[in-house]
């Protein structure tokens, strides 16, 4: 068993490194890539290939939990494992509450260690989230609660503040751990390529909702996201750009009047009348039913989220 100190330099290189790796959290790694990463020289795994914990041998506690991608979207970034406190749950391991596994993950929420989740966003494909904290456990459900850095301390009581502190925390969870896992998804889905003018930038590429999640309708799969550049994305928001059901982008009559220089001619109008550039997969394809939707509120010069 290594000392604590030498766990925390463990836990710090690897989230230093993962940091390094991701551009800050922004892109995701293979499991290839994930497997490179080294400490004090020596190869050492931070994702288990085979279980959903990593508990490395040395370690008093577990390192990293991996949720596996799903092409039928049933293991969606949203799916249902949200408390009604705002925090996220991650299950037990089996049935067994003394499994190694789930000890491993017990004995974190005491010891209050970092840990990484690596979120499943494509065949062999995981978001890193990071650093994030196991602060409880409800042994009835057979689960942990899930804290992102700076949630792990705060306790809801009864105070007037505790829907506040909800909404807060629920706004916290969706940006720290569902953004990341559905802008990666969205990107995989379209081969990290704009899908109104195929821009290859990841750097400058964003999953946009067609129906923002915070809507009723929002919901969080890969079919109510798009693929596009910041500039695209801005102009859908903006409704200066649309995407009719049948995939045709539409660009708002006023601006195709314009007379500006090359960016509007050709960035602009001049994808006016063109196909989308969707998904191979089926299932990854933009819902027509939230295309219309939001299509709809472009024509009327709504907001997305009207």
């Amino acid at each position: 068993m290594w000392s604590s100190d030498r766990e925390r330099a463990a836990r710090a290189a690897a989230m230093e490194w993962l940091a390094a790796r991701t551009h800050d959290g922004l892109n995701p790694l293979t499991s290839n890539e994930i497997g490179e990463f080294t400490f004090d020289g020596e190869p050492f795994r931070l994702m288990d290939p085979q279980r959903g914990i990593r508990k490395p041998a040395p370690f008093a506690s577990a390192l990293s939990i991996r949720t596996v991608w799903r092409s039928d979207e049933t293991n969606l970034p949203y799916a249902d494992h949200m408390g009604d406190d705002g925090l996220e749950r991650y299950k037990w391991r089996g049935d067994d509450p003394d499994h190694p596994d789930n000890r491993a993950l017990r004995t974190a929420v005491h010891a209050d260690v970092p840990l990484i989740w690596f979120r499943g966003v494509g065949p062999a494909v995981y978001q890193p989230i990071y650093p994030i904290y196991l602060v409880g456990e409800e042994p009835a459900k057979q689960q942990f609660v899930v804290a992102t850095d700076g949630q792990q301390h705060i306790r809801l009581g009864d105070s007037p503040l505790e829907e506040v502190m909800r909404r807060y925390l629920r706004s916290e969870t969706v940006r720290r751990l569902h953004q990341p896992v559905f802008r990666s998804m969205v990107l995989q889905a379209y081969g990290n390529r704009c899908s109104v003018c195929e821009l290859g930038h990841l750097e400058l590429l964003d999953a946009a909702h067609i129906v923002e999640d915070k809507h009723e309708k929002g919901i969080a799969a890969v079919r109510n996201g798009l693929a596009l550049c910041k500039i695209h994305h801005a102009a859908y928001d903006a409704r200066i750009l649309g995407v009719r059901p049948d995939l045709i982008v539409q660009i708002r009559d006023d601006v195709l009047e314009e007379i500006d220089g090359p960016l509007l001619e050709h960035g602009l109008k001049g994808l006016h009348g063109h196909s989308l550039h969707v998904p191979r997969r089926h299932a990854a394809r933009p819902d027509p039913e939230l295309l219309q939707w939001r299509y709809d509120r472009f024509l009327e010069g709504l907001p997305p989220s009207a």
